[in-house]
């Protein structure tokens, strides 16, 4: 440690090893621990002008620096450290509690097993989110009035005005400790003005957002079937149910083996404007439209309310985001997104026809880059299951060229890449590399079987689906195999520690806030998997299950130089669960790693982290694969001495 001139230091140990006072120019040594932080006229600092001092112990520090006998002290020694005044003053200010202010303590007494969430923080249970109502001011200098209608120990949300606007319907789960059973929603009603809440009716399925029919009647909601026993992946439905006591949910979709009200994984959307897509009702009620995901496409549908039978009204290789209908049901409005179209507006009639592109927002921008469209393709897996990938190439690709090849793994595991835009993809394909992202088995918008076919089994199988998938690309000639790269996020994190476990043809691994011991992350995760969906059971009870699935039980396996990238508030996947374990594990075997972590970014680093912290995680990401697979110097990433 160098000290400033400005301040001051006293030994406060024995004067034959130390002079009892001196100026601190130069004094150099390791600072340790402080041990006491006091202010004027407290232990310690009796007489003392008014500042503050900072008690530290200093281990190797040079006598001769302050005036003592020379040699350096070889043991610790304590001493008063005087600081500045100004950043005293402005200290002591900052700490002094209001003469009046109630002391509230700040430490946390959890009693529950879910208490912290990711992109939120920990959760305080004492105060749970309720329904208001708030009148609409007629001026902008009225002051708008609001009335509390809901209260209790519980949260309410997903709510809709009944047509008469009389009554507010929600939902709710009134159980303080929901992860011991399997979800379920309960159905109540409020009136408009202020009063009790009525209980209509209990399902054992958690709903989605909401709507109701034009008569009043009915409500419409996105559902997944709960099974028992619990399955990974349950595959999402459209119902219809009445507005009334102990009403009980109908499926319209119960035969449509597609995901309705799914999309697909892309990293463009508004990471700050919440708010779903209810399904909406026709005019005459009797027909629902809704978004439904198919073969890595997403796009608008209608359900006939008596027989489910299903009409496109949007088609083509997009992914509706975001849609909404007319006030009088006959013109639809929808955010469509596409390999080289982050998002833009369109609208329709109510079947789809006549529809209209409205917006161009990113025309002018575009217009400057050399985008380019994917190419798909489909091969046979090992078992003879039909697995979906693109192919995303550089821009002026040319076929009789060897390029490097970069296999992007999506999360989930229960989610799907497609035909969204996906700067990840763009930005390596601009950078000279061939991007291969594949939808393995347990993707969704290939049915229930495909999506949880890998419970209790994954990693596994999908690592073989991956791995076909790049063979299938190196087929066709333009692929150098001595330059291949392996990347991917929460799940596909996963994936990626446990391909580096198997193989040793990847020149270089980039895992994003991955999972390497299962073991840890079921004990520190934001949800729980208190239900046997992933394992069997507990870690203490599925000991082989969690063992065997973690990739940090095989790290001695590992030879490819692995950067890790972790946000430090993620709570989905904690580091400790994931990339911290791996890379001190490969730093003991001397294998080339890295980790890349971000202050104060959760676990969407890549779709909400703050612009600067996405920019430079796309340019880590390249840059390993730069200096490992193409060679590249990165002085960046070389082990240098303390600092």
């Amino acid at each position: 440690m160098t000290t400033s001139s400005s301040m001051k230091v006293k030994p406060l140990d024995s004067p034959d090893r130390c002079a009892r006072s001196g100026p601190a120019a130069s004094t150099r040594g390791t600072l340790g621990t402080p041990s006491t932080l006091s202010t004027p006229g407290t232990s310690g600092t009796p007489g003392t002008p008014a500042s503050r001092y900072l008690t530290v112990t200093f281990t190797g520090l040079n006598c001769n620096a302050i005036g003592a006998p020379s040699g350096v002290v070889a043991t610790p020694l304590t001493w008063m450290v005087e600081l500045p005044g100004p950043m005293a003053s402005k200290t002591s200010a900052a700490r002094r509690p209001a003469p009046d202010a109630p002391a509230e303590s700040d430490v946390r007494v959890i009693t529950q097993a879910v208490y912290r969430a990711d992109g939120t923080g920990y959760l305080d249970p004492t105060r749970p989110n309720h329904l208001w109502v708030i009148s609409v001011p007629a001026r902008p200098e009225d002051k708008p009035s609001a009335k509390q209608l809901t209260s209790g120990a519980f949260s309410e949300g997903n709510f809709v005005w009944a047509k008469d606007n009389s009554r507010i319907y929600f939902t709710t789960d009134r159980d303080p400790e929901p992860y011991y059973s399997t979800p379920k929603t309960e159905f109540y009603s409020v009136p408009a003005g202020g009063g009790q809440s009525v209980l209509l009716t209990k399902i054992d399925m958690d709903v989605g957002t909401m709507s109701l029919s034009p008569d009043g009647k009915r409500f419409a909601f996105n559902a997944s079937v709960v099974y028992n026993p619990v399955k990974s992946y349950s595959q999402s439905d459209l119902w219809v149910m009445d507005v009334a006591e102990n009403a009980k949910p109908k499926n319209l979709t119960a035969s449509f083996d597609f995901d309705i009200g799914a999309g697909l994984t892309g990293d463009q959307a508004a990471p700050r404007a919440g708010g779903g897509s209810p399904p909406i009702w026709g005019t005459e009620g009797r027909a629902i439209i809704t978004r439904y995901a198919k073969e890595g496409r997403a796009n608008l549908a209608s359900f006939d309310v008596d027989s489910g039978k299903f009409t496109e009204i949007t088609k083509g290789d997009q992914a509706v985001m975001n849609f909404r209908a007319t006030e009088d049901g006959k013109r639809l409005v929808y955010s469509i997104s596409t390999p080289t179209r982050i998002t833009d507006l369109f609208i329709s009639d109510r079947n789809g026809s006549n529809a209209k592109q409205l917006t161009r927002i990113n025309d002018a921008l575009f217009s400057k880059l050399n985008l380019t469209e994917p190419e798909e393709i489909w091969f046979t897996s090992f078992d003879g299951k039909r697995v979906q990938t693109w192919v995303q190439k550089p821009p002026d690709f040319d076929p009789k060229k060897k390029y490097p090849l970069i296999l992007n793994i999506h999360g989930g595991p229960h989610a799907a890449y497609g035909y969204i835009f996906d700067h990840e993809f763009q930005w390596m394909a601009a950078k000279g590399y061939v991007v291969v992202y594949p939808n393995p088995r347990g993707s969704t918008s290939y049915g229930q079987d495909f999506g949880n076919i890998i419970q209790h089994n994954y990693p596994g199988d999908d690592h073989q689906d991956l791995m076909l998938a790049v063979d299938e690309v190196i087929k066709r000639g333009y692929i150098d195999e001595k330059k291949l790269g392996i990347t991917g996020g929460s799940g596909g994190g996963v994936l990626t520690n446990w391909a580096v476990t198997k193989t040793d043809r990847f020149a270089a691994a980039v895992s994003q806030r991955d999972i390497s011991n299962w073991s840890a992350w079921w004990y520190s995760a934001d949800f729980t998997q208190f239900q046997p969906s992933w394992f069997k059971g507990s870690p203490f009870e599925d000991t082989e299950g969690f063992r065997n699935r973690s990739a940090i039980t095989f790290v001695d396996k590992i030879k490819t130089p692995m950067m890790f990238i972790l946000g430090e508030a993620d709570y989905r996947t904690p580091p400790g669960a994931g990339g911290e374990e791996l890379f001190r594990a490969l730093k003991y075997r001397k294998i080339p790693t890295v980790m890349v972590r971000f202050p104060n970014e959760g676990h969407d680093l890549s779709r909400t982290g703050q612009p600067w912290h996405r920019i430079e995680r796309l340019q880590h990401i390249v840059g390993w694969f730069d200096k490992w697979i193409m060679g590249l110097s990165k002085p960046e990433y070389a082990v240098t001495g303390n600092r």
